[in-house]
C-alpha cells in the first residue's frame, strides 16, 4: 500500500471517483477513504474482494481442520460408527430403516 495513493478523503474520491477506479483495477489494492483525517470507509475492486472472501473461507476451514485435529489428539472424538450406533438406539430406528 501506498500511502499517498492509497488513502485519500471521501471528497476526493467523489471528485475524481472515475480516475481512482481505474486505479483500484490497475493495482488491485484498496483505497482507504477519510472523514475529518480519520480512516472511515475502504473501497475495493470486485474481483480483489472476492479474491479476499476466499481466502478468509480457506482459513476458516484450516482453523475447523485444526480443531478437529486437536480433538481427535485428545481423544474426545468418536468414530462414525459408533455415532449412528447411538443415534439409531436413541431415536429407535430398527435395523431394516438403517
Amino acid at each position: 500500500m501506498k500511502l499517498a495513493r492509497d488513502i485519500m478523503s471521501l471528497s476526493t474520491f467523489k471528485r475524481d471517483s472515475n480516475k481512482v477506479m481505474r486505479q483500484m483495477k490497475k493495482t488491485k489494492e484498496p483505497v482507504v477513504l477519510t472523514i475529518n483525517g480519520k480512516a472511515a470507509i475502504v473501497v475495493q475492486d470486485a474481483e480483489s474482494y472476492q479474491e479476499l472472501l476466499e481466502l478468509k473461507e480457506r482459513a476458516d476451514t484450516v482453523g475447523v481442520l485444526r480443531q478437529r485435529l486437536a480433538t481427535l489428539g485428545r481423544r474426545k472424538g468418536r468414530t462414525a460408527d459408533e455415532f449412528f450406533s447411538e443415534f439409531f438406539a436413541k431415536n429407535n430406528i430398527p435395523p431394516e430403516d438403517r
